[in-house]
Formats: C-alpha cells, structure tokens, sequence
C-alpha cells in the first residue's frame, strides 16, 4: 500500500490528547496499525483547551479557527483544529451538536489551507457528520464508522444555518430527521461506504430492536452493498500482562495466582472466586441486569465494580457496600483497572447491546474468562469454548451462565485450558487495519473484497 493516497481520519477525541471512552483508544492504534502498512494516515480532533501536549499553530484562520499539529507519532500525524466553542475546560457539554456542526463545516478548509492534501475522509461518529457531507459536496471520498448508534448528534433544523452546506442537503435523503437534524445520519447517507465494529453490529443495526431509529438508513445501505463489519482490534502492547507495570506480570495462569491475592488483600475478600467489572454505568451496558442479580451472585462469587455514569447505578451499587463480598470504586481508575483484569477470575459485561467492547478483549488477554451477553461485537470476540455467552437480557440469564462458569472453574484442567484458549488469542489491529486498507481500495475504485454486513 506504499503508493496509497492520504487518508484523513475525523473524530472527537484521540488518545493520550483527550479521551472519554473507547473511541479514543481507536484513534490512537487504529491509525498506527494503518501507517505500518504504509498507508499515510493523519488524525484530526479538536484542539480542546485541556490538551496539554505541544501542539504547534500551522494556520489560523477568520473568527478565531485555528489548525495545530503535534509531533507525529508511529508514522501518524496528529492535528487539532480549534475555535471559540472549544475554548473551554472539557470535552463534551449542552451544546456539542451546533459547536460540532460548525467545526465540521471548517475542517476541510482549514486543511487545505494548511496544505494538508486530504484524498479518503474517514469519519468517527456523529461528530464527523457534517464533515463527511461536505466532502461528499467538494467530490472527496470517505469513509463512516459507527462506534456506538445510539449517540447521534440531533438539533432543529436551525442548525442548518451554520453547516455550510446547501440546502438540498437538509432533505429527507440528507440530513434531515423527523423535521430536525440528525448528524450521524449525514455521516450514513454521505458516506461512500460505511462500517460499523463488529460485523454482527453491522447486521444488528439494520433491525428495528438496534437501529435507533435508523435502521432503514442502514437497511437501504447494507442492500447497496455499502455496509460492512470491522471488528476492533486491541493495543496488544499497552494492555500486555507479561509486562505491565500495574500488575505483577504473569504469562499463564498460574501466574494469575499472586494477583488474585493482591486483590483479596487490597479489598478484605474471602476465598470466593472474583468477579470483576470495569464500565461505564449505564442502561446500555446492563449494570441493571448485574445489580438485581447480585443476591444470588454472592452466594457463590465476590464481586467488584469499578465505573461511573448514571446515578441511580451509582446509587444502588453503593447500596451494596455493607455485604462483604460485593465492592464498588467510583470513577475510571486506571491501574486499578489493571489490577482487576489480571486478579478476577471472570469478568461481567450484560451488554444489552455492545458494537465490539475492548473489555472482554483485555480480560482474556489476561486469562480472566469472560461472561458476556450473546450480542454485537461481544458474539464475534468471544469463542464459546472460552467464555460464557447468555441471551437474555434478565438477572436469571446472567446467574445461569455464572453457575455455568463456576462449575467449569471447579475443574482445574477445564479451566486451565479455557485460560489458555484466552490468553493465546490474536487481538491485534493488524488484521482490522488490513480491512479497512481493502475497503480504502474499493472506495477509490480499486478492486477489493472487504467483510460484508450478514
């Protein structure tokens, strides 16, 4: 791919510059994976007043738009466009829609003013809506993932005004969404093809039970042979148990052992197995389903949670402190993120829907086995002869499958080999980034096969 043109990847937060979630942690290896390959590749995001790195001015434009550059990274170039609405402490607020509508509407001038030659556009989410529609406006190719559907950028139609883009963009086959605006659904008509991470998402999404709304946007694309599935891949170098300076370091299971002792001690545990979770607390990801199952959990199994989000979550899993073998940490607590990867036995995600999840990629990295519902990307990472994989969206379901876990875990050989199985799987971003190379090709009129939505 050494003669492949330059492609420009568009998201609302890369790793180490600013980070909220998993999308960051994409931008970063994703596009790394890609330069390897020899791919050129640049990231752009907002030039939060948060970042802290060196980021030098490379223009500046009218009304205070500006465009930075760190130091390239791993063949990647990094730049930050900025302006009067991100000027602020903080990545995300009240009026993310409209600031982020017209940072879209200023990237691709901003580039070119810049010299910065964008030939393939990929965006990330309904924050790069309103820039992969005006590079569908100049004639510029590109490419749309989809992290998470459930988020999608919606305003009145007042927001039209500030977009730059005509107005036969704000049509029904456009922008346009039940008499307001809808940007990720611009990055989905737009889009010269569009992804999602996890090729049973790609299908999943093209229902009424996980389309948000948008399913027959997707449908008509999947029909068109424009939607595909791209599984996310892992940073095997960052979350690497044989050489983490959070844990202490292990390569099979026996070296598990001191790492589970440290969490007994750390936390006041009995000699129950350990279940861990580390989430975000919200509806999405079935935290409801985990707290009403914790009764009969506990009979069997001690059970950490480390996340922040919702309130009432919060508030139930706190309800929980007095048991002894049920522990909740506030927050995103990174080596203690670690430490409960490399010391739990299992580890928890009752997504009701997940479009690929890193969780249960890093705990069978770490030989903690993981107990997932049967959905999404969670279905297309996690082998049935090394995880637990449950249908049912209900405390009843997730308790089965523990038990399941639990009796295989009284088995040593059992176990050991299902540890195994997890600990010598191939997550890498190398085989991601070889896929999206493929679609790259046949969005430029090159022929090339790429993983179809089912």
């Amino acid at each position: 791919m050494s003669a492949f043109p330059m492609v420009v990847h568009v998201a609302s937060e890369v790793f180490p510059f600013s980070r909220s979630g998993g999308l960051a942690d994409v931008m970063d290896a994703l596009p790394r994976a890609l330069a390897s390959l020899g791919v050129p590749v640049a990231v752009v995001s907002p030039w939060y007043a948060d970042i802290t790195q060196d980021v030098r001015e490379v223009w500046r434009g009218a009304d205070g738009w500006r465009l930075g550059e760190a130091r390239a990274e791993g063949g990647v170039r990094f730049l930050f466009l900025g302006g009067p609405d991100f000027d602020r402490p903080g990545l995300y607020g009240p009026d993310d829609v409209p600031r982020f509508a017209r940072w879209g509407a200023q990237l691709l001038p901003a580039l070119a003013a810049a010299g910065v030659r964008a030939e393939l556009l990929h965006g990330h989410d309904w924050a790069a809506g309103i820039a992969v529609a005006r590079a569908r406006q100049v004639g510029l190719r590109s490419v749309f993932t989809v992290h998470n559907l459930q988020y999608q950028g919606r305003w009145s139609m007042d927001l039209a005004s500030v977009t730059e883009l005509p107005g036969s963009a704000f049509s029904p086959e456009g922008l346009e969404y039940y008499g307001g605006v809808n940007l990720m659904k611009g990055g989905l008509v737009f889009a010269d093809a569009v992804t999602t991470v996890s090729p049973t998402y790609a299908h999943e999404v093209t229902t009424p039970e996980f389309g948000e709304g948008l399913h027959g946007v997707l449908r008509a694309r999947a029909l068109h042979g424009a939607l595909h599935g791209i599984v996310n891949g892992l940073d095997q170098v960052r979350w690497d148990p044989r050489a983490d300076a959070d844990v202490v370091p292990f390569g099979d299971l026996r070296g598990k052992a001191p790492n589970s002792a440290r969490l007994r001690a750390e936390f006041g545990l009995d000699d129950a197995p350990i279940a861990a979770v580390v989430s975000r607390l919200v509806e999405q990801k079935g935290i409801d389903v985990l707290v009403q199952a914790l009764p009969q959990l506990t009979r069997d199994w001690n059970v950490l949670v480390l996340g922040s989000g919702d309130p009432l979550l919060e508030a139930a899993l706190t309800g929980w402190g007095h048991h002894p073998r049920v522990r909740y940490m506030s927050g995103m607590q990174e080596a203690l993120a670690h430490r409960l990867y490399a010391g739990a036995d299992v580890f928890l995600m009752p997504s009701r829907f997940e479009p690929c999840g890193l969780s249960q990629m890093i705990s069978m990295r770490y030989g903690t086995l993981p107990v997932v519902r049967d959905t999404g990307g969670l279905r297309d990472t996690v082998p049935g002869d090394v995880g637990f994989l449950f249908g049912a969206e209900a405390p009843e379901a997730l308790v089965g499958s523990m038990a399941e876990a639990r009796a295989a875990l009284a088995k040593p050989k059992v176990w050991g080999a299902r540890v195994a199985r997890a600990m010598g799987m191939d997550f890498s971003w190398a085989g991601p980034a070889r896929q999206y190379g493929l679609l790259y090709e046949r969005v430029m009129g090159r022929s090339a096969d790429v993983t179809p939505a089912r």
